[in-house]
Formats: C-alpha cells, structure tokens, sequence
C-alpha cells in the first residue's frame, strides 16, 4: 500500500506502509475513539448502550458477511467495545484480504 504524504508549498515524498503498520494504527485510532467514548459514557451513562451501538452496528455494516475496507475501521471500533482484547493479527488478515499484494 502506498500514500503519498503532500502539501501545498511543498511535497514531502512517497511513505510506504505495510499491513502490520497500519493495523497497528487502525488499533490505536480505534483505542483512542474508544477512550473518548467512555469519557461519554461516564457522564451520559447508558451512551454506548442506547446510541453509539446501534449507530456502530451500522457504519460497520454488520450484516454484510464479506465486510469492504471501509467498514473496517468501524470494526476495529466496535472490537473495543467488547471485553476481548483486539487482535492485532486478525486486523491484519482483514487488510491482506481486503487489499490483495
């Protein structure tokens, strides 16, 4: 996979990243989401149960049984909401499934 960090007055060049890194980052985006949602929660107790949930269930298009790559950061969001710790190596399958190569 291949991004290309650019800006306006200047380009900064090619940033290659592999599976493990951007499961790596897809894991600490949804960890850091997850730590604002419980802030929520906390003060509006009940939150996660009555809103976030069902609104989470469908971002990550829980229905469709081969999830795309969009759905996937909704995923890795609602695996923090569970008692499981997340899987790094099950983050990683979905993306060499979901980007071949």
């Amino acid at each position: 996979m291949r991004f290309v960090a650019t800006g306006a007055t200047h380009n900064q060049g090619n940033n290659n990243m592999n599976h493990d890194q951007l499961a790596e980052l897809l894991a600490g985006i949804a960890k850091s989401q997850n730590a604002i949602l419980d802030a929520i929660d906390r003060a509006n107790p009940g939150f996660k149960a009555t809103h976030l949930t069902p609104v989470l269930n469908v971002a990550a298009n829980m229905r469709a049984a081969e999830p795309r790559l969009v759905d996937l950061p909704s995923r890795v969001l609602m695996r923090y909401q569970g008692r499981a710790a997340v899987d790094l190596d099950a983050i990683r399958a979905d993306l060499d499934r979901l980007i071949p190569g």
